[in-house]
């Protein structure tokens, strides 16, 4: 293996590691333009942009790794196989929560009512980003996927 194929093979575990970081950085923009929405109605319409955009980059995080990273996953070490449909689960629950947060956002509901939804979907992101990187980075060290990162973890 040359040292250019040991560098790509990391770097599917190194690229995991960095969508989290920035969806958590997407999250706490939404959270700072809640709280600056109170202050000035521009910034509150600015959250309904905050919120599609981490919403979508979200979802679209979630149905890369479903469509393309799990079955590579799955495919090159099946006995993983229940920790992705339990990770595939948890993509079904966010996707619902971030619904109702769209639905919020979008509706006249207040800052509280929006906090409660960014908490929510919070916890759970954060459960499940732990749970995937403790079952899934030293497998996504070596796993030998030739495809490009924003096709497998979104378009970050």
């Amino acid at each position: 293996m040359t040292e250019r194929e040991t560098t790509r093979l990391i770097a599917w575990a190194t690229e995991l590691r960095r969508a989290h970081v920035r969806l958590r950085q997407a999250l706490a923009v939404v959270r700072d333009g809640l709280h600056g929405g109170q202050q000035d109605p521009l910034l509150g319409r600015e959250l309904l942009l905050y919120c599609h955009g981490f919403c979508t980059a979200l979802d679209r995080h979630h149905q890369g790794e479903d469509r393309r990273l799990f079955p590579a996953i799955e495919a090159a070490y099946p006995d993983l196989a229940p920790v992705l449909r339990r990770l595939e689960q948890d993509h079904t629950m966010i996707a619902n929560l971030l619904d109702g947060l769209r639905t919020a956002s979008a509706s006249t509901s207040d800052a509280e009512e929006l906090e409660q939804h960014l908490d929510g979907i919070a916890a759970i992101m954060e459960s499940h980003f732990r749970y995937e990187e403790r079952q899934l980075l030293t497998v996504l060290e070596t796993l030998q996927l030739d495809a490009a990162v924003a096709e497998v973890l979104g378009p970050l």
